[in-house]
């Protein structure tokens, strides 16, 4: 959960309303993503310039009403009210967010890749940018069944808007001005989920591992269907 007022300072106003949770009686949000509680640690902090950048990494629970969504992806578990997501944000000088921007959504390709899964990326117009963000574009899975590329994360320069509404400043040799924050989801697991089982699944039921998740799962190449 994080306050009103950072959620006031990393959001758009018109995305707050559409996603966030509010407690009853609290000045309290459920987290929409860990974002905005890592960015929020910032709040009202002059940050020496040596210690740029800031790159942190967060796995959690998220909530969002997901108000508006209609259709088929309302089933299973594309879209849903509650699920866990690993979360990527740096915080950075001026001058160095370009670099981290294409850094950051890179990762994510790299790791679906990764999973055998085919993933395409789209640069958001600027007709289609909350009003916080500089650059946004989308990471992209394809889903067999939909035969479309569907959303499974994105990533995004804010620029120093988010900094300026939570008062996180940078010293740099008693030169003072905002960093700029950015933000980028590495994997949402249930969209993961469904990326990997379609790609994945053979026409005798059998799910096909990945030889990056192999390890993990004991050397196990594959997951059969229950006889």
């Amino acid at each position: 959960m994080i306050r009103g007022q950072v959620v006031n300072g990393v959001m758009s106003f018109a995305e707050k309303d559409t996603m966030m949770y509010k407690i009853e009686g609290e000045d309290l949000y459920l987290i929409g993503t860990s974002e905005h509680s890592m960015i929020g640690r910032f709040i009202d902090q002059i940050i020496p310039a040596q210690e740029l950048p800031y790159c942190l990494t967060s796995y959690s629970p998220c909530f969002r009403k997901e108000k508006g969504a209609h259709g088929l992806e309302e089933r299973g578990v594309y879209r849903i009210h509650q699920f866990e997501k690993q979360e990527m944000i740096v915080v950075c000088k001026p001058e160095e967010s370009k670099q981290w921007y294409d850094k950051m959504w890179q990762n994510t390709v790299d790791f679906f890749r990764s999973l055998d899964i085919p993933v395409r990326t789209l640069e958001c117009c600027s007709g289609d940018l909350a009003d916080l963000k500089v650059k946004s574009c989308d990471v992209e899975a394809w889903s067999p069944r939909q035969k479309k590329y569907f959303e499974v994360g994105s990533c995004s320069n804010m620029g120093d808007a988010q900094a300026r509404r939570l008062k996180i400043r940078v010293d740099d040799k008693g030169k003072k001005y905002f960093p700029h924050t950015l933000n980028n989801t590495v994997v949402a697991t249930p969209r993961m989920l469904i990326a990997f089982i379609e790609n994945n699944l053979q026409e005798d039921g059998r799910i096909l591992i990945p030889k990056a998740l192999q390890p993990y799962m004991g050397g196990q190449t594959e997951i059969g269907p229950k006889k």
